[in-house]
């Protein structure tokens, strides 16, 4: 686990209007094979960090690089290589479920006789195999966020990156994703994993980067972080030593 999966090096992002950066010089390496936490209060960059891993926003200064590649230049590259779920559900409505992942498969290259096979074991994975002709429209908040997943895995990405996966689902759907993610643990598969549910991420991460106002904080394992303040004994703790206790909006 000692290759870098991922390069962030002095990447600044400030946007048109805004009297401070989104994200200052920040400097960050992600191993092959981790499960980073991506954490930080209301504001803090996580969001923007995640749409320039992704291509779709570049840094004002500053490089990333993902599997050894610039992603400047080479963002259709690099995104086969990347698996994302958004914050917000990226799926029609109006297609029922089998409709959309085979519209994302046919997106990614991926042949219909593969699909028809990978398509209903994901499903039948997800609890969502006797909802497969049904459209996204008429489906929970839980089974959304299941099939948005899905959608992302579909193309079996070396690196996959979920912005707040488990965000308004019931406890179910979040227990049935936290198990799936800690499988992919054992494959290889680095993931990204922003989140406001500190004591999942420490289920789930094996490290973290805490960040705040668009500056790094901390970041490595969890273990060798929570070592360094023996004073925090959790996550948590750590999280709001590093952040403060001041409610954020």
């Amino acid at each position: 686990m000692s290759d870098v999966i991922v390069s962030v090096d002095q990447i600044t992002k400030q946007y048109r209007g805004s009297q401070s950066p989104a994200i200052s010089n920040l400097t960050l390496s992600i191993p092959s094979g981790s499960v980073l936490g991506l954490l930080g209060p209301n504001g803090a960059g996580k969001s923007t960090l995640i749409m320039m891993l992704c291509g779709l926003l570049r840094p004002d200064a500053g490089t990333i690089s993902v599997f050894n590649l610039p992603i400047a230049g080479n963002e259709t590259q690099a995104r086969k290589k990347i698996g994302v779920a958004p914050q917000e559900i990226a799926l029609f409505p109006t297609l029922t479920a089998s409709e959309n992942l085979f519209y994302f498969g046919r997106m990614y290259g991926l042949s219909s006789l593969f699909l028809k096979k990978v398509v209903p074991d994901y499903l039948d994975k997800f609890g969502l195999l006797p909802k497969s002709g049904k459209r996204v429209e008429t489906f929970s908040g839980g089974m959304k966020r299941r099939l948005n997943l899905i959608a992302a895995l579909l193309h079996q990405p070396q690196l996959l990156i979920l912005d707040e996966p488990t965000t308004g689902v019931d406890v179910q759907s979040r227990n049935m994703i936290v198990d799936f993610l800690q499988t992919l643990k054992t494959k290889n598969t680095t993931i990204i994993y922003s989140s406001h549910f500190l004591e999942e991420a420490e289920k789930i991460c094996s490290h973290v980067a805490i960040l705040d106002e668009g500056n790094l904080l901390s970041s490595g394992a969890i273990e060798s972080l929570k070592a360094n303040h023996p004073e925090c004994s959790t996550l948590e703790e750590l999280f709001l030593k590093l952040t403060g206790k001041n409610i954020r909006d």
